[in-house]
């Protein structure tokens, strides 16, 4: 039997429980993965709070169709089903399984886990899917980023910005990261070149424009991504403070971009096995370092959850299964 984190209805991280279940059986292509720690999301309290509207209409409009959560998970092999080719029981893995992660043991598809680097913890692993996969995507994929570009991290020392800062100056980009006073030097750390205290200037109006622009907070206007995206830049919408901003910045982006000006559009990761293997790669060399704020148990999973809610972490929250 094992434990998982649920709830029963969109509300408070409060209402979380943990339940017994059934050990999950693998299908063909899954690996059961006896869980050692599982990375928190924004996902997990959007998804808890069923805000904004568009998660309730994917996810149940009065009541979750689901209530797991826990996207990103690492652990240990316990089993494999008949297809699987890549892992074996006794392998070290990680990856983003999308929903049912704050639990003992998980079922995840063969085709979004890698093997975890022996030079990261299982808690370390855990912060990475979700959070890399997005930002190596809205990097490379969706910011097209080549070296020498100027590129500004907005949300820089969050858990997706503080890869993106690594990213980009492994990209060769010139970065300019978005944060408070007291993670300046975290940010800097990291590797970037020019750093934004929001808490003493502007972000627009410095007379600097960039290549790439990406809103992990998702508190800039088109107005302003405009002012700061160069002729043929690039904005790319991260996160979101609320929907109508979003669809404003998408609407004026495409009017944008037809009137060929800069682009500005929204981006949702999407893991596959390539680019976690690249990942791996990249976190196995130490071009890449995840960063945690705080790890809880998994009977503090609702704690958690409610401290990620804040908005103040610093790199990643990372939940313990022993």
């Amino acid at each position: 039997m094992m434990q998982a984190i649920l709830f029963e209805k969109y509300g408070s991280p409060d209402v979380l429980q943990l339940k017994e279940v059934a050990k999950p059986t693998p299908k063909e292509n899954e690996v059961l993965i006896k869980v050692q720690a599982a990375g928190t999301n924004p996902l997990d309290w959007h998804k808890m709070r069923g805000e904004p509207i568009v998660v309730r209409l994917t996810d149940g409009l009065l009541k979750p169709k689901d209530s797991r959560l826990g996207a990103d998970v690492a652990g240990m092999v316990e089993a494999v089903g008949s297809a699987v080719t890549s892992f074996q029981i006794g392998d070290a893995v990680f990856g983003e399984r999308g929903v049912g992660g704050f639990a003992e043991y998980v079922c995840v598809p063969e085709k979004v886990l890698a093997h975890k680097p022996d030079n990261l913890s299982f808690a370390e692993a855990a912060a990475v899917p979700v959070a890399a996969l997005t930002a190596l995507q809205a990097l490379r994929d969706s910011g097209q980023v080549q070296a020498g570009q100027a590129v500004l991290v907005n949300g820089a020392s969050g858990g997706v910005g503080t890869f993106m800062v690594q990213l980009a100056k492994h990209f060769g980009a010139e970065v300019t990261a978005v944060s408070s006073t007291r993670n300046i030097e975290l940010v800097q750390t990291l590797g970037a070149d020019h750093v934004i205290d929001y808490t003493k200037e502007q972000i627009v109006g410095n007379g600097r424009q960039y290549n790439i622009v990406l809103d992990n907070v998702g508190n800039l206007k088109a107005s302003q991504f405009r002012r700061l995206l160069k002729p043929q830049g690039i904005g790319v919408l991260v996160g979101f403070t609320s929907l109508s901003r979003m669809l404003g910045n998408i609407v004026a982006g495409r009017w944008s971009a037809f009137r060929g000006g800069p682009t500005i559009s929204p981006m949702l990761a999407h893991p596959n096995k390539e680019d976690m293997e690249l990942l791996h790669e990249l976190l196995a060399e130490g071009v890449l370092k995840p960063i945690i704020d705080r790890t809880y148990t998994l009977a503090e999973t609702a704690v958690a959850i409610r401290y990620l809610e804040t908005g103040r972490a610093r790199g990643k929250v990372v939940v313990t299964v022993d």
